[in-house]
């Protein structure tokens, strides 16, 4: 599908950036943070009807001349995207009042971000991939960095920043590689001129090339480095953000990629990705061990979990990415959920970063700390909570496609983790409060926590509807990789 009639299915991408523009001059107009971030919110909704309305439909489309396409898969992770930003301006809200950061285009460049996490898991050229990439990450930038008089905030913006950029060379480099043996970047192409034989042995240096430039963006060890800097140096929604949309986006791309444009050659991806995923659990588990800031031990937490959900990418196939996607948002939900209570803490003169914080919250706030203790729980794994339910799919997928020894790696490093996890629980319940922390909470974050701690429960107990919405989104996947080569002179 070509021409106007096809830029329907840039509708939710056009609504976001339409709203990002519109941010700022209700900002400059009303100076009130409460309008800015309640069109914010409506716009996401709005960018959500839309897509939600698009996956209605059974049909892969392509429109650019097949440079973006429309299908389940991108479909559903754009959805869970729009309910990111909804859900990190739910928590931005008050957290941003009590930092004293003022700057109503915060929530304009959230949209931005958004609208390039939306391109990427559409894309359907490598350029159309790496421009929504530089929108996403150019936006957390300026985001990492939003409290100027920060010193801590500066710091993580500028190492993101660097190590951002030396990632972004890598990827580009690799893409001009694949450009330059295959003649194109659009990825289906890439793939049938690669199963002609096109490029040989060579093409294990742009592989590898792109494999190391998405390694960064989902911060898998060894390219972790960034994160427990850049997760404790940012604003907490910020970090939120961060740890979920940005590193979903990026696996969304990944698999697009891998599972298409490289899919003749997957015993050469696979060896690199069993490295990362078994690097990223181990490391990540063990090094969490060792941290006294809640956030630098959720930024490692976060590394072991992008290794959980690399293994959905080694099963491969329509199985192994269904299973990815329904990890990678569980992982979303319990994740925003954590940070949310983190929020919660912080007030005048208390970060509530500290684990010291957590000791004895359940006697002065068992709200708050029955929350926290669901989150903990499912990012553990523990039943009926979801994160089970996610660990259990990506398991199963990569039993099936023969990795078993991946998957035992993967249960005995859950075990470990589960220390660091419940050394929080331990201090939340078996310890007497050195002092009463206040929490700071607003209907917009009661809103947000009430969302995730929801969702981690009821999908724990029934995830059909999860399941079965991975499932549909991948039913389509062969012919969405047919359809782009249709328009293909």
């Amino acid at each position: 599908m070509n021409g106007m009639a096809g830029l329907e299915c840039l509708v939710p991408e056009l609504i976001l950036i339409g709203a990002a523009s519109v941010l700022i001059i209700l900002d400059l107009l009303f100076r009130k943070k409460e309008i800015v971030a309640g069109a914010g919110v409506v716009g996401c909704l709005a960018a959500m009807a839309a897509s939600a309305k698009l996956l209605a439909s059974t049909e892969a489309t392509t429109i650019l001349n097949g440079m973006f396409v429309l299908d389940g898969y991108g479909s559903v992770f754009k959805l869970f995207f729009f309910l990111t930003c909804i859900l990190t301006i739910c928590m931005s809200l008050k957290y941003l009042e009590v930092e004293g950061v003022a700057f109503g285009e915060y929530y304009s460049i959230l949209l931005l971000a958004t609208s390039g996490m939306a391109f990427m898991a559409s894309a359907a050229d490598l350029i159309v991939l790496f421009l929504g990439l530089e929108l996403m990450t150019l936006s957390t930038y300026v985001l990492i960095g939003i409290k100027r008089d920060s010193l801590r905030s500066n710091e993580a913006a500028i190492k993101y920043f660097l190590l951002g950029g030396f990632s972004t060379a890598f990827l580009l480099y690799g893409i001009a590689l694949v450009y330059g043996l295959t003649g194109t970047t659009q990825i289906d192409a890439v793939a049938a001129l690669l199963a002609d034989g096109g490029g040989g042995a060579l093409i294990m240096l742009p592989l590898a090339l792109v494999v190391v430039g998405f390694g960064f963006k989902i911060s898998a060890a060894p390219f972790h480095m960034w994160a427990p800097d850049v997760y404790e140096g940012a604003p907490t929604a910020v970090t939120a953000f961060l740890s979920v949309g940005s590193k979903i986006a990026g696996f969304a791309a990944l698999g697009r990629v891998l599972t298409v444009a490289f899919r003749p050659y997957p015993e050469m991806w696979t060896p690199l990705l069993i490295g990362l995923a078994v690097l990223s659990i181990g490391l990540g588990s063990i090094l969490a061990l060792t941290q006294t800031n809640i956030k630098r031990m959720l930024a490692y937490s976060s590394i072991a979990h992008a290794g959980f959900a690399l293994l959905g990418v080694i099963a491969g196939g329509r199985e192994g990415l269904s299973a990815m996607m329904v990890y990678l948002i569980i992982y979303g939900l319990m994740n925003l959920g954590a940070f949310a209570v983190v929020i919660a803490l912080r007030s005048e003169g208390i970060a509530g970063e500290k684990l010291e914080d957590y000791e004895g919250l359940a006697r002065t706030h068992p709200v708050v700390s029955a929350l926290m203790l669901v989150f903990l729980f499912s990012l553990v794994g523990i039943p009926p909570t979801a994160g089970f339910v996610a660990k259990f799919s990506v398991f199963t997928a990569v039993i099936r496609a023969g990795h078993t020894p991946l998957a035992v790696i993967g249960v005995v490093f859950s075990v470990v983790a589960a220390f660091f996890y419940l050394r929080v629980v331990i201090l939340m319940y078996m310890k007497e409060p050195a002092r009463e922390l206040p929490v700071t909470t607003s209907p917009s974050l009661k809103i947000a926590l009430a969302i995730t701690a929801g969702a981690v429960v009821f999908l724990g107990i029934y995830p059909t509807p999860l399941l079965d919405l991975a499932t549909t989104a991948m039913a389509g996947w062969d012919q969405a990789i047919l359809v782009v080569s249709e328009v293909l002179p």
